[in-house]
């Protein structure tokens, strides 16, 4: 469930409600979150799902369970060497730039298995798989089509990466194009609390 730009209020109502898993893309407004929570709320599993900036990677080193966004070496080696040693390893993602765009964050395909490589040997974190964010297509077949490309090469690199299980694709809008796909993880945020309003408190 995205929660970003969400209120503690929306978000305690999705806990009483049952959901465990949140995700934010802003490194302040996500620790503040969590830092709120985690006083009665030990059992919630925190996604950072944003671009990562170098000199944020400790905060998210030191509050996250997930990141979804890395996308290079540097960004991972902070992380690593970054995590407490008290908490468990940091469950990571792979993100690609499925659609070649230099606007857009994410490693190029053909540097994937290069990055996992590097991934695999840092202590303090875990490969489990790939996210993408993918051009907004028009319709279901345009959806599943722009998924296919991530799709391939996850199957791929599972088949020799025993702990590769995750692939997050799929927000509010192509959901169901993105299970098709073999989304493992999808990313909603609008479909669950409505359209976000971005000038209420949030903490």
């Amino acid at each position: 469930m995205v929660s970003k730009n969400q209120s503690v209020d929306a978000i305690a109502d999705a806990v009483l409600a049952g959901h465990r898993k949140f995700g934010e893309n802003c490194v302040q407004e996500g620790t503040e979150k969590i830092t709120h929570f985690r006083k009665h709320h030990v059992d919630l599993e925190w996604h950072f799902i944003g671009p990562i900036q170098s000199n944020k990677t400790r905060q998210i080193s030191e509050h996250f369970d997930w990141v979804h966004s890395i996308d290079r070496s540097k960004v991972a080696r902070r992380l690593s060497e970054q995590r407490p040693v008290v908490m468990p390893p940091l469950q990571v993602l792979i993100q690609i730039n499925t659609s070649g765009e230099n606007s857009k964050s994410g490693a190029k395909f053909d540097e994937v298995k290069a990055l996992a490589d590097n991934i695999d040997q840092l202590p303090n974190i875990r490969l489990r798989g790939l996210m993408c964010i993918p051009q907004p297509a028009t319709n279901y077949n345009n959806r599943l089509a722009s998924f296919a490309p991530i799709s391939i090469l996850f199957k791929a690199m599972q088949a020799t990466r025993p702990r590769f299980d995750t692939l997050s694709i799929g927000m509010s809008d192509d959901m169901d194009a993105a299970i098709v796909a073999g989304s493992t993880m999808v990313r909603i945020g609008r479909a669950i609390f409505g359209v976000r309003n971005y000038n209420k408190n949030k903490v």
